[in-house]
């Protein structure tokens, strides 16, 4: 399956310089910065030296202009050490890069994206909100055309990168939006930096059960006056940037789970290689060996479905929601479970910190919810098949 997995030389090699990263600069970090629940933003600029900031943005932005393959090596890769600081990277790669490329016009690309690539701005995307998480179309921050401005008033929440610490807002999003004057099912989007008038941080949200090395905040729009020009696209046409951006996400996210179930596997089949009981090795019981062999092929079926979902999908255009969908609701829960597996495993070293897999348990969980909870993959599932006959 090395064909599948690694398609080109260059699929190859991006793996291993992103393993080394990881292994070396990310992994000896993951525990402090989950314990303190802080960012590393020194860490995160270093991904710019490995063209990992800007990977589907054009190379005259100062992107890489890789393909959806390469993003999900890199989440897989990073997401083993630490699907924390992996989020926050997410965030920024694809919900924000990766959508002023592919939506953004020429003069737009051309002032963000180049601070976004080397690091210099950290950015990341605004849709959920306080009353209306998984549904979308139930936001209600608007945006009002005054002049060659629009003001947008409303607030987000949950968002990834909202906040770099305590008080520090992220320097660069993407918001979505509802004008008054269209219909229901349509949404603007905006570009909005950090110093706009009526922008503010509204809270950081701490004490999270996971992901906890990634800055999660409220944001808060109060009569904040965007420039005409930080319009997306044509006002109302949002919603298909969405729609197109999530797949990609989906995606991602399900490139995580891979990682952390990676992680996760080679833990409990090294342990149990290691630790000995009544006189054998754990790995000689049966309740053991069921544990590993099915962590394993689920990860196998996991991973074969990303990646050939990822050899599909192309990022400037939609068409693959039923497999977005899917690879996420599937992967999302394998990781999970094979984290408990690997606690299990360990019995009581599984419950601490000192091997891992109670914080990979903990960052799992988020992935059934992030990014469309697993109760709306069912629906958009099931609501596809019906209109797509027989499966060929």
């Amino acid at each position: 399956m090395e064909k599948l997995f690694n398609p080109t030389p260059e699929h190859a090699a991006l793996r291993r310089s992103v393993r080394a990263f990881a292994e070396r600069e990310v992994a000896p970090q993951a525990a402090e910065h989950d314990r303190e629940e802080k960012f590393n933003l020194p860490l995160f600029r270093k991904l710019a030296s490995l063209g990992l900031l800007g990977l589907t943005a054009e190379e005259r932005f100062g992107g890489t202009e890789m393909d959806a393959t390469a993003a999900v090596i890199v989440h897989e890769e990073l997401a083993a050490q630490d699907p924390g600081f992996t989020l926050a990277y997410l965030a920024h790669a694809f919900l924000f890069v990766n959508n002023l490329q592919q939506n953004g016009s020429e003069a737009q690309r051309a002032r963000w994206l180049p601070g976004a690539c080397d690091g210099s701005l950290v950015g990341g995307m605004c849709m959920s909100e306080p009353g209306a998480g998984t549904d979308v179309m139930g936001m209600r921050t608007t945006a009002r055309r005054d002049g060659d401005h629009y003001v947008l008033d409303g607030a987000k929440m949950w968002i990834t990168n909202g906040a770099l610490d305590d008080s520090t807002l992220g320097d660069v999003f993407l918001v979505y939006a509802r004008e008054p004057h269209h219909s229901p099912k349509q949404l603007s989007m905006f570009v909005v930096e950090k110093g706009t008038p009526g922008f503010q941080l509204g809270q950081r949200i701490k004490d999270k059960l996971g992901m906890r090395a990634s800055g999660t905040a409220e944001l808060v729009f109060d009569g904040c006056r965007v420039p005409a020009e930080n319009l997306v696209g044509q006002g109302g046409d949002a919603v298909s940037h969405m729609m197109r951006n999530l797949e990609i996400e989906r995606l991602v996210l399900a490139a995580m789970s891979l990682g952390i179930a990676r992680r996760c596997i080679e833990v409990m089949n090294g342990y149990a290689q290691d630790r000995r009981s009544f006189g054998q090795p754990l790995n000689a019981f049966g309740q053991i060996q069921r544990h590993i062999a099915e962590s394993y092929a689920e990860f196998m079926a996991g991973r074969a479905y990303v990646y050939g979902l990822a050899a599909e999908l192309g990022l400037d255009r939609g068409g693959t929601r039923v497999d977005s969908d899917g690879v996420k609701l599937y992967c999302s829960t394998m990781a999970k479970q094979v984290a408990d597996r690997a606690i299990q495993v360990l019995g009581g070293y599984g419950y601490v910190g000192e091997y891992n897999v109670e914080r990979l348990w903990r960052d799992a969980k988020l992935i059934e919810i992030g990014g469309g909870t697993n109760e709306a993959h069912q629906k958009n599932i099931t609501r596809d098949l019906s209109k797509h006959g027989p499966l060929r």
